[in-house]
């Protein structure tokens, strides 16, 4: 791959900046933005060429592209381009249009900048950028006290957020006397680090991480940030949250047998927990997203922990994708079927254990096939849980016959796509996502552990209604996935408010 890809690239990014700062002149017809959308159609269009052209790690300036850069470009870039096409009409109308699509393209410019920067100050102005830009967007109906207020919470978690990531990149540069991403984790350059400089170091790292992520105890900013429309949630919770994996990647030789791997992995797994919890009693369809999302975003902090950094990649981007659909789709997500009889017969035991069985069977298999390999303890575990999670669901409580197999179909078809995305991403990315250190027997079994207690919590949950201790729980992640007070818009400080502001626009 040569130099001129590059060029043409910024180029491009920063005839998309132009076009958004054109938006905001009033003077410019509403029509622009139709045109706008067709410039930053080509900076995706670029980053997927340098991806599949990609044949080596260069550097142009203080940035650098390499299979991991330009796919995590091409991925923030391309979800900020469809829910730009998506809002074109959805938003129309609104008096924060045009700011709306100008602070959007920022955001999603100032991400894809921060990955492919190999400079410590950039990365950090370009995350500054992207929090800052989504906290704007967050409160872009100003005339809403609610989003307002939603704004305000979410930047304070955000700026402390950044603050970790400075005193880490600061106390880091400061050690080796290098800014360069690089250098600094290079033997020569983690050699002038102390053992217990580098576990502060990584200890910052892992508190800048988990509040983007939206991870325990800091879940409350993504619950609350419901109230922003529903395209600022999509890009939120694809382009945005995740990137507490890539975060982790990109520094992955700082964390090789740290103790701030096994903090990680307590936060991350109390995280799944409550997010499923939260997933499985709330009854607002964007909340239930929420919840997902925090234990998702648990999961792949978890794979992080355990090394397993291809999985953490892969897991980011498809869950962008997955997630994104889900919000774009929120306004038609109004159940018409049956609720499903989950009371077990003899059949349905039958199938349960089958599933058990399978799993077992799909989880060994996937480990042997690369058991030297760190990232195959962490898959393996997960894929056997998800195999068993996926069968219980489609098969054993499939509507008879016919059900069944339609459900083992879908499962085929599903495991194909997978060994089909984990191949290519594996080939896309094996030179430029490290391997981390061989996880223990001890870190696996608490993975075990949490994957255990989070399926008998939701199927007794869900199952055993009478019971008082099972009742306090569920009232306890209830209101844990409530808004606060200032955050409702019925409450009477803001209900006259809303209502002469004829509502708001999510």
């Amino acid at each position: 791959m040569s130099v001129s890809l590059p060029v043409v690239f910024m180029i491009f990014l920063t005839l998309s900046l132009i076009s958004a700062l054109c938006i905001l002149n009033s003077r410019v017809p509403l029509s622009f933005v139709r045109i706008h959308v067709g410039i930053i159609t080509f900076p995706p269009i670029i980053a997927l060429i340098g991806l599949f052209t990609n044949t080596g790690s260069i550097s142009f300036g203080p940035f650098r592209y390499d299979s991991l850069s330009w796919l995590l470009a091409a991925f923030v870039l391309t979800i900020g381009l469809i829910v730009q096409r998506y809002s074109v009409r959805y938003l129309y109308g609104d008096n924060s249009y045009r700011t709306y699509f100008t602070l959007l393209t920022f955001t999603t410019i100032a991400d894809s900048m921060a990955w492919l920067s190999d400079d410590l100050r950039i990365l950090l102005a370009c995350w500054g950028g992207t929090l800052l830009g989504l906290t704007l967007l967050i409160g872009v109906n100003k005339k809403w006290q609610v989003a307002r207020n939603a704004a305000l919470v979410s930047g304070k978690m955000f700026a402390l957020g950044w603050l970790c990531l400075l005193a880490a990149i600061a106390w880091a540069t400061q050690l080796t006397g290098h800014w360069q991403l690089s250098f600094v984790l290079t033997e020569n350059g983690l050699a002038q680090i102390d053992s217990w400089e580098r576990t502060c170091i990584t200890l910052l790292i892992v508190g800048a991480v988990v509040i983007p992520a939206a991870q325990f105890p800091f879940q409350r900013w993504l619950l609350d940030s419901v109230v922003a429309p529903t395209p600022i949630s999509a890009i939120m919770h694809a382009g945005v949250v995740n990137a507490g994996g890539i975060m982790l990647t990109r520094f992955a030789p700082l964390f090789d047998g740290e103790a701030a791997q096994f903090v990680l992995l307590i936060i991350s797994s109390i995280s799944v927990l409550i997010g499923t919890g939260i997933m499985l009693v709330q009854v607002d369809y964007k909340r239930q997203l929420v919840g997902s999302t925090i234990a998702q975003m648990g999961f792949m902090l978890i794979q992080c922990a355990l090394g397993a950094y291809l999985a953490a990649i892969i897991h980011a981007v498809l869950h962008g994708l997955f997630k994104s659909t889900l919000f774009l789709q929120a306004g038609s997500a109004v159940q018409h079927h049956e609720p499903v009889d989950y009371s077990f017969e003899p059949t349905s035991l039958f199938w349960t254990f089958a599933g058990g069985i399978i799993g077992l069977v799909v989880g060994v298999s996937f480990w042997l096939s690369a058991p030297e390999e760190a990232y195959q303890w962490v898959s393996a575990l997960i894929l056997g849980w998800s195999v068993t999670l996926a069968w219980t669901q489609l098969v054993a409580f499939g509507y008879g016959r016919i059900g069944r197999i339609a459900g083992f179909m879908l499962l085929l078809g599903a495991a194909f796509v997978y060994s089909f995305i984990h191949s290519a991403f594996s080939k896309l990315l094996h030179e430029t996502v490290r391997s981390g250190f061989q996880p223990t027997i001890l870190g696996v079994s608490f993975l075990f552990i949490v994957l255990l207690a989070g399926s008998v919590i939701g199927f007794l949950i869900t199952r055993k209604r009478s019971s008082t201790t099972l009742a306090v729980i569920y009232l306890w992640l209830v209101r844990l996935g409530e808004p606060k007070e200032d955050l409702v818009e019925s409450h009477p400080k803001y209900l006259s408010q809303s209502l002469s502001q004829g509502g708001n626009w999510n």
